[in-house]
């Protein structure tokens, strides 16, 4: 057999094995699920998270890697563009348990559904992507000295000891890790849920703002009306809605009301707007759900 036939008859069987089903299903699988993780998130950054400090440009690189990675995946065998994509799954998944559990650059996540599906989506993710990255080698990847670069690590990819259990086993702990985080997720201390709420003035970065009574920022929402509140659901997981029995106390001296919300519980209004707190406030004097637009429509700390 000639030199030429027998480079044809290589490549041949190159491509035989690049093409092999279950590989090509995991590239097909693993791409998808990035470019759905980035669809989820550009679909939240555009409808607000965009607005919020540092968080907004995490979310636009999130975007951009989930998709080129995505497509690197599904036009390429190569291992290691596998490798980083369940990288990039895990380290995604982890900053959401991060600011699900202690907050991230002073932004907390809550329970959503939305968020819930991307997390799932991340996992899975990861456990084909690692799966893939991993996948038994062909005779041809193992064979030939000499082999250097990107080449040795696919090499050191494909022959990593008992590699199916830490794909197994990862996907595992990752989930139980969510889970723990949805037990634990939710609004943060700012809540201002109380059966009695003091109603006071606060100094927040050289500017006087309304505030509960452990000092968290008061805000109200542009869509609601001076009769009734709009935030509900996921907004209100958001934004806690002021609720009970209102005390004003020193410098609260605009109009105080309530209104009545859906649920039956009593929101308190100031100068006829629906008062709440925002649980990327991670303590108090802080404003940081001031002049965004997050839940579907701007939000305005309450100024006395």
């Amino acid at each position: 057999m000639s030199i030429g036939t027998e480079e044809r008859a290589a490549t041949a069987r190159s491509s035989l094995t690049r093409l092999d089903p279950n590989r090509l299903l995991l590239r097909l699988v693993g791409a998808g699920l990035l470019l759905a993780t980035g669809g989820i998130h550009l679909d939240l950054y555009l409808t607000g998270y965009q607005t919020i400090p540092t968080i907004g440009w995490l979310f636009l690189l999130q975007i951009i890697s989930a998709f080129a990675l995505g497509l690197l995946v599904l036009v390429t065998s190569s291992r290691v563009v596998a490798a980083l994509g369940a990288g990039f799954a895990l380290a995604t998944l982890g900053g959401y348990l991060l600011s699900s559990w202690v907050g991230l650059f002073g932004f907390r996540e809550v329970r959503t559904t939305v968020g819930i599906v991307a997390a799932i989506v991340e996992i899975v993710a990861f456990a084909v992507l690692a799966a893939l990255a991993c996948y038994p080698a062909g005779e041809h990847e193992l064979a030939g000295p000499g082999i250097t670069g990107p080449r040795r690590v696919e090499r050191v990819l494909a022959g990593i000891p008992r590699a199916g259990w830490a794909v197994a086993t990862l996907p595992v702990l990752a989930a139980a890790l969510l889970v723990a985080a949805l037990a634990t997720a939710g609004p943060a201390s700012s809540s201002g849920s109380t059966s009695t709420a003091l109603l006071k003035v606060g100094d927040v970065h050289g500017e006087m703002v309304l505030t509960n009574a452990k000092g968290y920022t008061l805000y109200w929402f542009a869509p609601d009306g001076a009769t009734k509140s709009t935030c509900y659901g996921t907004c209100a997981a958001y934004w806690p809605p002021v609720t009970g029995t209102p005390v004003a106390g020193p410098g609260a001296t605009g109009k105080i009301g309530t209104v009545t919300r859906s649920d039956g519980q009593t929101q308190i209004t100031y100068d006829r707007h629906p008062l709440y707190t925002y649980v990327g406030d991670s303590g108090p004097g802080q404003a940081n759900g001031n002049a965004i637009n997050l839940n579907g429509g701007l939000w305005y700390a309450i100024k006395p």
